[in-house]
């Protein structure tokens, strides 16, 4: 009873750095954060639904994104390696409890002439019970790191299924420009027949020259073979929302009609949400802490094992008198063992640990910082987009009108058919560029909402619960432990 509780005082404390996350400067506010564009002036701040994607009000991909997650593969794999993380961390809890072994076996022995030269029977039935008491936190510190182990793959999880959805929304938007380009040119091609037959018949008349037929010609041409090559693209964007759902391209069918939807606005929020809204940022924390409770682990390699354990059962020659009292033994007491010469083992494993913690921690920084550079990229990007778009369209109604006057011009008799061409080609251009600006806008908005988190959080038990939305005024490294230095010289401590 003394020896158990001793152990039982000695192992509240725990060897190896408590974890502290890592600093990371983030800004007060993005740089290029628009005033009133994506967040009005006089609203109150919002937080991104997690049914992000229904800000775009498109019933068509409403439904394909309730449809992603029960199909798709790489979704199913991700969730299978979260319950393989989930089931590392439920066999490092068990090494907390005692073991309870039972047995019972039957043998029979003799000697030869050199013994008794006898035969005899054994009969035994034991149960062992032993437990390694967790004085210096090794068994914890496995737990501990099994637990972050576990966040960070829920968080894998959650930016795997936030890529996904970014997947289709792109595919989705690329589909539905794309039928818009088509029937911009199924449109294009009946005015390029038209003017090919009143150019023929002009030709008939002695007006024009055979040159202007073959202008109009190759015109009517160059845009049959602009629609083939927009169709099989648009097919291999169907394929791939078949994938994304989980069924062969063959069997899909992409219901509604050639519509794009309408830019959302997107609630920005700050730079410090990103810590809590970005699965990657917040599984890359937890690795962080992962790779500091395993400094503990090695640390406790330095200090004695004790096992208390305890057996019990009979043990009889004869099976009549097998389970009676005087054949019944037990042993009951603890055992400490400790490594004594290990040719440096310990402290390698140690230092490879402290090198892994740094190796996570500087890939935590680096993925905040390559967090805030995506949501600053991608907010010049949508602004660019959004000017780009008033822009293209006072072109596009410029063109037109040229094309109206030069059309005119040319059935009046007063320029040549190149000039139409020209025309004519030129307002096809600003009609494409216009609408290729449209759905770039649409991407942009989506690939922003995924590099603001898309609606991801972290609440009081998920992956990140330890993590501190404001800057950390800690040091980089883990913090110091209550044990300080193994018997055999290297610090525990990790500064």
């Amino acid at each position: 009873m003394l020896i158990a509780a001793a152990a039982l005082v000695l192992s509240a404390c725990a060897v190896g750095p408590d974890y502290r996350r890592p600093a990371q400067d983030l800004g007060a506010a993005y740089a290029h954060a628009p005033e009133g564009r994506w967040i009005r002036a006089d609203a109150a701040p919002r937080e991104l639904p997690a049914d992000w994607w229904t800000l775009f009000g498109d019933a068509v991909l409403d439904d394909l994104m309730d449809r992603m997650p029960r199909g798709n593969l790489d979704l199913a794999k991700a969730e299978a390696e979260f319950r393989e993380a989930r089931a590392a961390l439920d066999s490092a809890r068990a090494g907390l409890f005692p073991t309870l072994d039972a047995s019972g076996a039957m043998s029979r022995a003799g000697q030869g002439a050199a013994g008794s030269g006898s035969a005899g029977n054994t009969y035994n039935l034991s149960a062992t019970a032993s437990w390694e008491v967790d004085l210096w936190g090794r068994v914890r510190r496995g737990v501990e790191a099994a637990r972050a182990g576990e966040q960070a793959s829920a968080a894998d999880l959650d930016a795997m299924r936030l890529s996904l959805r970014f997947a289709l929304a792109q595919a989705y938007f690329g589909v539905r420009a794309s039928q818009l380009q088509d029937a911009l040119l199924a449109r294009t091609l009946d005015e390029y027949a038209r003017a090919l037959e009143m150019t023929r018949n002009r030709l008939a008349a002695g007006v024009v020259s055979p040159a202007d037929v073959a202008a109009a010609s190759a015109q009517l041409d160059q845009a049959r073979a602009q629609r083939i090559r927009l169709g099989w693209q648009r097919e291999q964007q169907i394929h791939a929302i078949a994938v994304l759902l989980g069924q062969a391209p063959a069997s899909f069918r992409l219901a509604g009609g050639a519509v794009l939807p309408t830019v959302p606005e997107v609630p920005v929020g700050v730079p410090s949400a990103l810590l809590l809204r970005r699965p990657d940022v917040a599984g890359a924390e937890r690795r962080v802490a992962q790779a500091n409770a395993r400094i503990g682990v090695a640390q406790a390699a330095w200090f004695p094992d004790l096992t208390l354990s305890a057996q019990g059962g009979y043990r009889a020659a004869e099976f009549a008198s097998w389970i009676t009292a005087p054949a019944r033994f037990w042993t009951l007491g603890p055992s400490l063992a400790l490594s004594l010469f290990d040719g440096g083992a310990r402290a390698a494993a140690v230092e490879s640990a402290r090198a892994a913690y740094d190796i996570q921690a500087a890939t935590y920084r680096k993925t905040v910082l390559d967090a805030l550079r995506e949501v600053e990229d991608l907010l010049v990007q949508s602004q660019a987009l959004a000017e780009e778009q008033a822009a293209r369209d006072r072109a596009l109604a410029a063109a037109r009108e040229t094309l109206r006057q030069v059309t005119n011009q040319y059935q009046a008799g007063l320029v040549d058919y190149l000039s139409v061409v020209q025309a004519q080609a030129s307002a096809l251009s600003a009609e494409q560029t216009a609408l290729d600006v449209r759905s770039e806008r649409l991407t942009a908005s989506a690939q922003l909402i995924a590099a603001l988190g898309g609606g991801y959080s972290v609440d009081a038990a998920g992956p990140a619960a330890s993590i501190d939305p404001a800057p950390s005024a800690t040091p980089a490294g883990p913090a110091d432990s209550a044990v300080s230095r193994g018997p055999a010289g290297p610090a525990a401590a990790v500064n």
